[in-house]
């Protein structure tokens, strides 16, 4: 039987169809948009955010976004110190705009199911509200592919719920899910830990975003999650 392609999903058809552009075109944001938009939603800026969670990673450690869109989060590390930035993106128009914004770092076109880079090549691997997307059939796939890159740290920023749900999005379902993102990795990998992890509550509402820390011992034969 022939292996699907991992563009041949829901989701991949979606995002680098119509619709991903128009997500691109609402999200063109600059880093100090983006610290503002933080700011409102949480009373915290994505700057400060960063510093506290990257302050034992070193500005030329090899960092990969997965999903890396137009390249906002890309470009407030850059701002922030960070030389040696690396990101995949599935859909052509965004990353288009972020090679553009980005010329220095290294940028390609490729899935978050298949990561074309070998194990362990970097020193931290991030999402930022991508793993949202991923259908909860795919997203142990996924977090294989970004364990797999990782030699050090997974940092992920992404919505938050004590159990799985899934949220209509501008009118479609099966594109966003919202769970506890950082056990599902600590159940997964024994050789992961988290290190830190801050629950950031909407100042308007009910919901809860998490920014976690996860650090690889490849050595440990039990990962110590909560």
């Amino acid at each position: 039987m022939a292996t699907k392609s991992v563009l041949d999903t829901d989701q991949a058809r979606v995002w680098m169809g119509e619709f991903g552009r128009e997500y691109t075109d609402r999200n063109n944001q600059t880093p100090a948009e983006l610290d503002y938009f933080y700011q409102e939603n949480y009373g915290i800026t994505r700057r400060k955010l960063n510093e506290d969670f990257l302050r034992e990673v070193p500005t030329d450690a090899r960092i990969l976004e997965v999903g890396c869109n137009m390249g906002t989060q890309l470009l407030m590390l850059q701002e922030m110190g960070y030389s040696n930035l690396h990101g995949i993106e599935i859909q052509s128009y965004a990353l288009e705009r972020a090679k553009a914004r980005l010329p220095r770092a290294e940028l390609i076109q490729a899935s978050a199911l298949s990561i074309p880079h070998p194990d362990g090549y970097f020193d931290v691997v991030f999402t930022s509200g991508v793993l949202i997307h991923i259908a909860p059939s795919d997203l142990s796939r996924v977090m294989a592919e970004v364990h797999r890159c990782s030699n050090a740290w997974i940092w992920g920023f992404e919505y938050y719920s004590p159990k799985a749900a899934e949220i209509p999005y501008r009118g479609h379902a099966q594109l966003l899910w919202k769970t506890d993102f950082a056990k599902h990795y600590c159940e997964q990998f024994a050789d992961v830990e988290l290190v830190k992890e801050e629950r950031l509550h909407y100042r308007n509402d009910h919901n809860v975003d998490s920014m976690f820390l996860l650090r690889r011992h490849k050595d440990r034969r039990e990962a110590r999650c909560r």
